[in-house]
Formats: C-alpha cells, structure tokens, sequence
C-alpha cells in the first residue's frame, strides 16, 4: 500500500494535473475537509448557538461561510508557500527560524491531541450506550471495549494518508444523509421556537457581547484546520503552481456544503425547540440529538442517534489523527532523531493507541477543560499565523492588502479574547 501511494506521489511531483476538469480526488478531499470539521461538535451546535437568541443566530449564520473559508484558506495558503513536501510544522521553521518552529509544533500537538482523546472517550461511551439500551446486550469491560474500537481506528489509519481520507469521505455520505433526514423529520413540528425571541432587538452592547462569546462556538464546529497541513501537500504534489487555485476551489465548495447543511440543521432544531427547552438540553449535557429523542419518545430517533454520534466521532478521530501525528513526528524529529519513515509511523500509532487507550478506559472529565486550553492555540495558528506570516514573509508579500486579511485577524482575536474570558470568568 506504502509502495503504491509513493509511486503515486512521484508521477504527481513529476507531472502536476491542471485545473480543466474536476477530478475524483478532488471530491475526496471535498469530503475529507467536511468529515474533519463536521463532527460531534455539530450535535451541540443547536443547542450553543440556539441560546443567544434569534437575531445573534441569524448574525452567525451570516458570518459562517466567511469566517470558516477565509481563515482555511490562509493556513493552506501559509503552507503551500514552504518548499515542496514541507508540512506545517516545516514551513514554521522555514519562515520563522528553529525556535519558532519547535514552538508552534509543540503547541500544534497540544492543540489537536487532547481533541483525540476527547474522540477515543465519547466513541466508548456512545458504543457502550448503543449496545446497553438499544441492542439490549452487555457491552463487554470498558477496557477491551476502547481498545477495540482505537485499535479498528487505527487499523485504518495504518493503511495511508490516501485511505483515511477515502474512509472519511466514505462515512460523510450517511451523516449527510442523516442530518437531512433529521433536519427534514423535524419540519412538520416547527411551531416557531427561537422566532419568539426575533421581536426582542437586543441593545448593542447585549448583542455584541452575545456574540463575542458565541462567535468560538461557530468558528470550532467548522473547524477542520488538523487536516489541512495533509491537505495542502497533497494539493501541491498533484497541481504545483496551480495549488493554490485548486486548494482554493476545494475549500469553497467544502465550506459551502458544511455550512448548507449544519445552518439548515440547527434552524431546523431551534424553530422545533423553544429557548427553555435548549437551555434543558445544555443543562443535562445532552446531544441535540439525544434530547430530540427523549422529547418525541420516537424509536427510530433513539435508534439512529447513536449511530449518526459513532459515524461523526469516527470521521473526526481520524481528520485528527492526521494532524495530531503530523505534529508528534515533527517533535520526534527537532529532537535531532532522525528514525526510518516506517519506524517513526509505528512510534507514533503505538503512542496513540496506548495514551487514546488508557484515557478511554479511565473516562476522565477533565478533558472537556483540556479542549477548551487547547482552543486559543488552535485559534492563534488558524487565523493569526497565516495573517503574520502575510505580512512578514516574501513568499506570501501577494497576498498583502486584501479585505479578507483584516476580517480573519478581527475574527482570531474575538474568538481568543472570548476563550480566554471564558477560561477566568
């Protein structure tokens, strides 16, 4: 498999594909970006962004499409502009120096890693739950369970970059289909819901700072910034000076489609849902569509939740598998090691497999506060670094002066000027 994917690699670095026509791996990606971003997260999107209120929602659904695409696009753009087969870790060092690049890779890992566990946890427990209540069977010790379903996981992950993005973009058609499904059963129940709030014009301040606080929520649910290193090197092999043209494309139309489909799901939960019953959902830390199901008493809802929840955690483990082991091996590798590529690869899923294992037997609830120190790194690498580097870096001095750039720098510092708040609050 390693064989063929590299032979694959060099006939793209040899004779890069041009733009006229579309291509089947550019739909793959298409879908990969989608899985990575569209995941658990999406079925607590409702219930966060639902609370604000009607016209905060509305403001939201607005700036979606911009803030995910602009600042998606800035990464990949930072990372196309290192030299050829350079991850994001590479280009850090080839722009900023060793210090920098040591740094940002450090962080990078911090940032992405505890978002697997947090994955390796929430894949046990809705497995776990599937099997007690809905098949009515005895799950087997938690232990064997969670190193059962890292390790199908990892059998995946084992098989290549190409692969893991295939199986994502394989698994995002039934979650594509599921959320239609959902979004669509719940017409017929629309009685207003979030509109009894659409009368009540909130003053600036209340609006701004609802806002302030809601924009993170929006900017992480679309958030699939630990593939796009993977992403854009594959962009460059297959298109050279065309990347950035196609990468571009790719992402537009990934965005257009993840936004579609989550703005039209959450609408469809907050008019079917009123204010105080969204406010019982986040009380009880439920799902969207766990509550759903407790608030219809609808089997086939109780039955499918938990595999629509298996299907987006298991997408989203493996975007972020990507990133999380990218990041690993460039500390493995500043540390001066330089291991074979085949041992290096083996290191890294033998760590994951072990730390995902034993946090997922051990269950703890810390790692919620663990996503949310993580979130202002994330924030700084998505939508400051590649801003920076804008400004400071010859290779990227073409994209100086643009609207776009001033729009993602505003959206980064709302968004860690929220987090942090929401860390000391």
């Amino acid at each position: 498999m390693n064989d063929q994917a590299n032979s694959v690699n060099d006939r793209y670095a040899t004779t890069p594909a041009t733009l006229t026509s579309w291509s089947r791996q550019d739909t793959t990606w298409m879908l990969g970006l989608f899985g990575t971003a569209i995941g658990a997260g999406t079925l607590f999107l409702p219930i966060n962004a639902g609370l604000g209120g009607f016209w905060p929602l509305v403001i939201l659904a607005l700036l979606a499409f911009p803030m995910t695409f602009f600042a998606h696009r800035g990464l990949t753009r930072f990372v196309l502009s290192g030299r050829e087969g350079s991850d994001i870790t590479d280009v850090v060092e080839e722009h900023f120096g060793l210090k920098a690049g040591a740094l940002i890779t450090l962080l990078y890992f911090f940032a992405i890693f505890p978002i697997l566990l947090i994955y390796s946890v929430a894949l046990t427990n809705t497995v776990s739950s599937f099997m007690e209540h809905q098949l009515h069977i005895m799950p087997p010790p938690r232990a064997v369970l969670a190193f059962v379903l890292i390790l199908g996981l990892l059998a995946v992950v084992r098989c290549g970059e190409q692969v893991i993005v295939k199986a994502m973009s394989l698994m995002v058609y039934p979650f594509i289909v599921a959320l239609l499904f959902l979004a669509v059963y719940l017409v017929p129940h629309w009685n207003g819901g979030i509109l009894s709030t659409a009368s009540e014009v909130p003053a600036p301040s209340a609006l701004l700072n609802t806002l302030w606080l809601a924009i993170p929520v929006m900017v992480f649910s679309f958030n699939h910034s630990p593939i796009i290193s993977a992403f854009a090197v594959d962009q460059k092999r297959q298109y050279g000076a065309h990347a950035d043209e196609r990468s571009s494309q790719i992402l537009c139309r990934a965005h257009l489609l993840m936004v579609a489909m989550v703005l039209f799901f959450v609408f469809s939960c907050v008019l079917t849902l009123s204010p105080a019953q969204l406010a019982e959902a986040k009380a009880q830390n439920l799902s969207i569509l766990s509550y759903l199901a407790n608030h219809f008493d609808n089997p086939t809802i109780a039955f499918a939740a938990p595999l629509i929840a298996f299907v987006a955690i298991a997408k989203s483990f493996l975007g972020h598998y990507i990133g999380a082991s990218e990041g690993l091996k460039g500390l493995v590798l500043k540390t001066g090691r330089r291991p074979a590529a085949k041992s290096l690869d083996r290191m890294t899923a033998a760590f994951m497999l072990v730390v995902c294992w034993i946090v997922a037997t051990l269950n703890p609830s810390i790692l919620g506060m663990i996503e949310t120190l993580g979130g202002p790194v994330i924030a700084s690498i998505l939508f400051l670094m590649p801003m920076y580097a804008i400004r400071k870096v010859p290779a990227m001095a073409k994209y100086r002066g643009q609207a776009s750039n001033v729009f993602v720098t505003a959206v980064g510092l709302v968004a860690i000027t929220a987090l942090v708040y929401s860390l000391i609050a």
